[in-house]
């Protein structure tokens, strides 16, 4: 007899490219660097002010009567100008639980340009045909942006599957916005599927305990201490984007200290940043597409507990004690941060949840020494980056590297060595005042 499964409320997002015309252009960049300097001048405010005097409502005045002096300022939209003040808040909330340092005044070149559209039903969606739609943006009019999937607007609306914000965001791409949408969904069952472990390795992108694998679709392995940093790019756009750099350096070499940079550099920039921003957008759809199908295919995931910071320290050293190999230490260094490790866990994370099943943390190490036929740790085994030879005279078994440490990884999660997080509180970074939590 089957059970009615419960209803839950899932928000998630979904990323258009826009097409506004060049007018269009100028208001929507109007509004960004108005929605910038409301946060600087809230932020100065906010240090000004004693603490208990900053409240809300102080803070919601202020912005009221800012718009009433800096005219410029009232091209962003009040309800935008409402949104500057709560990410404001909510970024100080972030710092205070620990989990991200503290604000702090934006720039004009170094932060991304956005606006945001809190209310949905300003955006009044209208599909054109198959491949566009129109959104509304307030003070800017009918924009169009790609239609690249189903979003819930017009007749397809209702109260539980709808549309509840957007913000527009700019890279060296162009012009995007980001699409807020909540869901009514029914209770996902319990993933049926198999066990698996999972190492994040550099020779194999992800490496699984049942030797399977999942790659770039190029060669996975490179020469020791080499980072192939535009793996995302065919050869044309490699050779393109390696005439740009030449170029920039040539023109780089003309301008003196201090100068401006000249409008011909600035577009070189540009268009160096708009290759790189290619690739970065192929990685990202990679990382989606593989992380979706681990999520459909294993009931339970796990990976190892991993300090990619301390990771991809740089091993210079100091003058006193110099540091050793530094040039292949940047190369693997360079390496892991463009796999994205950190941020491969983090869809794992919502996509197993989606699908009823479970993503676990072990402890990393001893992982890729151990080896997973025998059960012994001899040392020498780890001959390479992906070579792994057991040393044990009685086993002599050898596979590469990442899928011994996969299937270590999983013994680690069968033999109750997985770690536990905090119950009933978010795990979140551990403030420096705040003691460490027992050990279980």
């Amino acid at each position: 007899m089957s059970s009615e499964r419960a209803l839950e409320k899932r928000q998630f997002g979904h990323r258009a490219r826009l097409a506004p015309d060049p007018a269009q252009i100028q208001l929507i960049e109007a509004q960004a660097h108005a929605a910038r300097t409301m946060w600087n001048c809230l932020h100065a405010w906010w240090t000004m002010l004693p603490k208990d005097k900053r409240t809300l409502a102080a803070a919601d005045a202020a912005i009221r009567q800012a718009r009433k002096e800096v005219g410029f300022l009232t091209v962003l939209p009040a309800q935008a100008s409402q949104a500057v003040l709560k990410t404001y808040f909510q970024a100080w909330k972030n710092c205070w639980d620990g989990r991200a340092g503290e604000p702090g005044f934006k720039g004009r070149f170094r932060s991304v340009m956005s606006v945001d559209i809190p209310q949905g039903r300003d955006l009044q969606i209208t599909r054109v045909h198959r491949r566009w739609g129109m959104a509304s943006i307030p003070k800017v009019g009918r924009v169009r942006f790609r239609w690249t999937k189903d979003l819930p607007a017009g007749k397809h609306a209702t109260s539980d599957n709808r549309i509840t914000g957007a913000r527009l965001i700019k890279d060296a791409l162009g012009w995007h916005i980001a699409f807020r949408i909540q869901t009514l969904e029914a209770a996902s069952d319990p993933h049926q599927g198999p066990d698996v472990g999972i190492d994040c390795g550099v020779s194999l992108p992800l490496a699984l305990s049942d030797g399977n694998h999942f790659d770039h679709g190029r060669p996975a392995r490179l020469p020791e201490g080499k980072s192939d940093r535009d793996k995302w790019l065919n050869a044309d756009e490699k050779a393109r984007l390696l005439r740009l750099e030449r170029r920039a350096a040539h023109r780089k070499s003309f301008r003196k200290p201090g100068q401006k940079t000249s409008s011909r550099l600035a577009k070189t920039y540009d268009q160096m940043a708009s290759l790189r921003a290619k690739a970065k957008r192929r990685a990202t759809d990679w990382q989606h597409q593989t992380t979706t199908a681990l999520a459909r295919t294993y009931g339970a995931i796990v990976v190892e507990k991993l300090d990619i910071t301390n990771m991809t320290k740089s091993a210079k050293g100091t003058i006193e004690e110099p540091g050793k190999n530094v040039a292949q230490k940047s190369g693997l260094n360079r390496s892991i941060s463009q796999e994205a490790w950190g941020r491969t866990v983090t869809m794992l994370t919502y996509k197993t949840a989606r699908y009823g099943g479970t993503l676990h943390h072990v402890p990393a190490p001893g992982t890729s020494l151990r080896c997973s036929a025998c059960g012994f740790t001899t040392p020498g085994s780890r001959e390479s980056q992906a070579v792994f030879v057991c040393k044990n005279p009685d086993c002599g078994w050898s596979d590469n590297a990442d899928w011994n440490a996969a299937r270590n990884i999983l013994h680690l999660y069968r033999t109750g060595h997985a770690l536990v997080p905090a119950a009933g509180r978010a795990v979140v970074r551990r403030a420096r005042r705040v003691k460490p939590a027992t050990a279980r």
